[in-house]
């Protein structure tokens, strides 16, 4: 569970990545759960943005995504979702206390 200074961090870092995926009408799915799983194994910190087309909310569409990836929502703006999940093998965030 992140920490408030930690959150803040990676919103810091965030800041200015660009979107990896896209959630639209066909909403959350066992095949885009997979993809974001094997992206932030690489990545440890993504943008998902949210699109128009969709009718859900993007706070749960962030809850559901972070809960099926087993990662950290970190968080959620507008449309965009921030997800962060600690790397095993890459390793390059170091999170302050």
């Amino acid at each position: 569970m992140l920490n408030g200074k930690q959150k803040r961090y990676l919103r810091s870092l965030a800041h200015h990545l660009d979107p990896v995926f896209q959630v639209g009408k066909g909403g959350v799915n066992d095949h885009l759960i997979r993809h974001i799983e094997e992206a932030i194994e690489k990545r440890e910190l993504m943008k998902i943005s949210v699109l128009n087309n969709n009718v859900e909310d993007p706070k749960e569409i962030g809850a559901a995504l972070s809960e099926q990836s087993g990662s950290e929502l970190v968080q959620v703006i507008g449309k965009t979702i921030v997800l962060y999940k600690e790397s095993k093998d890459n390793k390059t965030i170091e999170l302050p206390r």
